[in-house]
């Protein structure tokens, strides 16, 4: 590819500082229709009945297919360092949310 067309398909991407911060989610929750892919960010607290949306990033069906050839590459990478990442599942081999927070329940 020559220099001209390289600096044409460079993109340059700017973060602000305030989304820079991020926001942290410990669960999310994936729903799809035939044109898109919807990801809610949640952040479930200990000892709350209630969790709150953070954040929702809707992707077309081939973004959301790019997304998860992009974390894929990335796990391997993260695991290739640190080693394998601990699955969470139920007795029917299934996924669970991150309900159960460790150490003692507080009281006021």
């Amino acid at each position: 590819m020559d220099e001209n067309k390289q600096k044409q398909q460079q993109l340059n991407i700017e973060l602000s500082e305030e989304v820079a911060q991020g926001i942290y989610s410990n669960l999310a929750v994936i729903t799809h229709s035939s044109s898109e892919f919807v990801v809610d960010f949640v952040r479930v607290m200990p000892g709350l009945p209630k969790a709150n949306v953070k954040s929702r990033v809707i992707l077309t069906p081939e973004h959301a297919k790019r997304l998860l050839l992009a974390l894929q590459d990335n796990i391997k990478k993260f695991e290739s360092v640190h080693g394998p990442i601990k699955n969470v599942k139920s007795g029917t081999g299934q996924a669970i949310p991150p309900m159960g927070f460790g150490g003692p329940t507080a009281q006021a």
